[in-house]
């Protein structure tokens, strides 16, 4: 268990080299997660316009689903941080236990209700034709899988709440990479179009449970002792993962929404080729934000286990300094996009079909690619309320940047002033910017009451 043991000391250690040791593996994982969505697009732009709108139409719907296991595992992840950093050993493992058990039952359920309202959440987000078709087809192979994406998004928080980042980091990148692997072999060589992109996504998430399970339950070499014969639950735990786990699933359903009601925009300024350069150009963008979510687990897991262990000033250092880290990471992709982007903008419409998209492509990357610099402002902010347990909050601030003021911007700027598809890409941008500065500045309040008081 030694490996286990230096993780938890890390996780306990001095706050800037914890954020630095646990964000590191998972901005790896998180790279290599979006590159294989990445990769999923520019196999299936080779089929045409409709075939990319259709998977990325797909997206939105996925990420309502997916949202609901995330949120869990950021409230497992917190609660099980706090749990270490109080010494509390065995309430980690019944925190992490009992997360288990209810993201199972969850994810039968979701499953479900996923399969027979699809469609007509596909019209209703104005899908028709062959681009209804084939969503449907992606969707009907992806959607029973659902509880293996759940229970895979779990396991991670609990490897991540004990400062795992490396084996957190393996489940990630081996999925991804075999769905890499197998994109091309049956979209093409097998000649499966986009069923072939469905099959590739499930295949890789099947392996990268079955991981996480093999070392969970078989080789029993964590820090954390995960036998349900060994301890009974303790159920008062549910709560606690449920009023961080609630308002984050909320919140990251909220960013599904915004995903969705974006889409909306991006169909009404220029029908099917909106839709297709919105879910090309903001693929792109998600690389920016995916070093920012390496810190923003990072920033949970630590600051989970100072506020459990009592320590504020630790708590305060880490929220600083993986804000000043993102800052840094984020203007230098936001160059690299502005530099690069009639050349990343090519990956997309390299067809003929795709060609007709190509100066759109670029005119979205230019603008949106300002989104980023304000980003680790909110988002780790909100990083800090879920690892202190103020879930409530992290709810807050996602919901005003993604509902609120996202959504308005573009709603005036494409409804009222007709400017079309810069609307979309001005409108995320400045809703981002103006949450950026107000999701700082609660933060920073929120936290000088904790080191005025600890009971806040």
């Amino acid at each position: 268990m030694e490996t286990s043991h230096k993780s938890v000391a890390t996780l306990l250690g001095d706050p800037k080299k914890a954020i630095l040791k646990i964000s590191g593996p998972m901005m790896l994982a998180m790279f290599m997660q979006t590159l294989y969505n990445l990769v999923d697009a520019i196999w299936v732009a080779g089929l045409g316009p409709n075939a990319l709108a259709a998977v990325g139409g797909f997206f939105p719907i996925f990420m309502i689903i997916i949202s609901l296991a995330t949120g869990l595992g950021i409230g497992t992840n917190a609660v099980v941080a706090q749990r270490i950093g109080a010494k509390d050993k065995s309430g980690a493992e019944s925190a992490a236990k009992v997360a288990i058990l209810l993201v199972l039952m969850l994810g039968a359920g979701v499953a479900f209700l996923s399969l027979i309202s699809i469609k007509s959440a596909l019209i209703l987000m104005g899908q028709t034709g062959e681009v209804l078709t084939l969503c449907l087809q992606y969707s009907y192979i992806v959607l029973p899988f659902t509880i293996v994406f759940m229970l895979t998004d779990v396991a991670n928080a609990i490897l991540r709440a004990e400062g795992d980042a490396k084996r957190a980091m393996m489940v990630i990148v081996i999925g991804s990479v075999l769905n890499v692997a197998l994109d091309p072999i049956f979209i093409y060589l097998l000649k499966l179009g986009v069923a072939g992109a469905a099959y590739a996504t499930v295949i890789s998430a099947v392996v990268s449970l079955l991981m996480a399970m093999y070392w969970f339950f078989l080789r029993k070499d964590m820090y954390l002792d995960l036998s349900f014969r060994k301890n009974q639950l303790d159920f008062s735990f549910l709560w606690k993962i449920l009023s961080i786990g609630i308002p984050a699933s909320l919140a990251q359903l909220s960013m599904s929404i915004a995903i969705f009601i974006l889409n909306k925009f991006a169909s009404i300024a220029a029908g099917a080729k909106g839709l297709a350069v919105f879910t090309s150009a903001w693929r792109i963008i998600n690389f920016g934000t995916v070093p920012m979510l390496g810190i923003s687990a990072a920033v949970t897991s630590v600051v989970g286990a100072a506020y459990g262990a009592g320590d504020m000033n630790k708590l305060e250092k880490a929220h600083f300094y993986a804000i000043k880290l993102g800052l840094m990471i984020g203007i230098s992709v936001m160059a690299i996009v502005q530099i690069f982007s009639k050349q990343i903008a090519f990956l997309f419409a390299y067809s003929r079909e795709g060609s007709a998209i190509f100066n759109d492509i670029v005119n979205a990357l230019r603008v949106l690619s300002l989104f980023l610099p304000g980003t680790p402002f909110g988002m780790l902010t909100s990083a800090m309320f879920q690892g202190i347990g103020h879930g409530v909050k992290s709810l807050t601030v996602t919901i005003f940047r993604t509902i609120i003021l996202q959504v308005f911007f573009c709603w005036f700027f494409v409804s009222l002033m007709k400017i079309g598809l810069q609307g979309v890409w001005w409108g995320i941008v400045i809703g981002n910017l103006t949450n950026a500065v107000v999701a700082f500045n609660w933060g920073k309040s929120v936290i000088q009451k904790l080191k005025n008081s600890k009971w806040v």
